[in-house]
């Protein structure tokens, strides 16, 4: 890995940290480029910092000079995603990027979930670029869930609509290794990995989990869609947001997020961190 530029957007997003971090003991920060849209708030990085930003087509060009290979971690603005990457693939290009690794999301071509299709768009521009590339279709981060446990502690219940769907979540933590191994690696040319935890749950059985570590009886309630949305809203979420979250959930009930490849536990070398280690250490912040 020797005189290899790798950038990797969003650096300084929840995902995009934890990269930073895992490259690090992969190879030498002065190889590591963070593509952020304030370096004021990247210092902490202690790596190569370059103003970026994905709706900048002059900044998307002279950031990606002399970047090898690039991470594309996926924008967190819903609906404007695909025409963000897509800025960043033709800046790709015109710079010589040599190698992409774009986050996806799992089983991007035959989910339900609303998410779909700026990925698979996004999965289409980089076929189009010809440049040589990875897909990493992420599935759900346990962080997901484990940013209510609070609120479901005080309230005394875990309130969603998935029913009995499981899910296949591991940890940002999880996906950020894969990430950096796949990016530093070799051999990873033209595939497509659905990434998913070890062992899959349901939101009964993370209810349960969650009971078992406090000691307290958290039941799950699971409501309708429309139930769920309205619930969201009363705890302050906007409308857009809590209906697609509600959505999101039913998509958990028709099992869109379960997936028993095994796929990110190889890549990574080691198993995927359990639901029951991510709730604990949840807890011991909160208590």
């Amino acid at each position: 890995m020797e005189n290899i530029t790798i950038g990797v957007t969003g650096a300084t997003g929840q995902l995009g940290q934890k990269v930073i971090a895992q490259l690090k003991n992969l190879i030498s920060a002065e190889q590591i480029v963070a593509l952020v849209r304030n370096p004021d708030k990247a210092t902490g990085l202690n790596v190569v910092l370059k103003t970026f930003d994905y709706t900048n087509l002059t900044q998307i060009e002279e950031g990606l000079q002399g970047i090898d290979r690039l991470l594309l971690i996926s924008s967190s603005e819903i609906g404007q995603r695909a025409t963000q990457h897509k800025n960043v693939i033709d800046g790709a290009k015109t710079a010589g990027v040599k190698f992409i690794v774009y986050t996806s999301l799992l089983h991007a071509d035959t989910t339900s979930l609303d998410l779909a299709p700026e990925h698979l768009a996004t999965e289409a521009a980089l076929k189009e670029s010809g440049i040589p590339h990875t897909i990493l279709r992420n599935g759900w981060y346990t962080e997901n869930y484990t940013g209510s446990v609070p609120g479901w502690v005080n309230g005394g219940a875990v309130t969603g609509s998935a029913d009995d769907g499981k899910i296949s979540s591991a940890s940002r933590e999880d996906y950020a290794l894969a990430a950096a191994k796949v990016i530093t690696g070799e051999g990873h040319e033209g595939k497509v990995y659905e990434l998913a935890g070890d062992d899959a749950y349901t939101l009964s059985e993370l209810a349960a989990e969650l009971s078992k570590q406090t000691g307290k009886n958290i039941p799950y309630n699971n409501i309708s869609e429309a139930a769920y949305k309205t619930a969201l809203e009363s705890w302050g979420i906007p409308d857009w947001l809590a209906g697609a979250i509600a959505g999101w959930d039913v998509a958990v009930a028709k099992g869109e997020l379960f997936d028993n490849s095994k796929t990110l536990s190889e890549l990574i070398g080691r198993p995927t961190t359990s639901l029951a280690k991510s709730l604990s250490e949840t807890l011991a912040t909160i208590q």
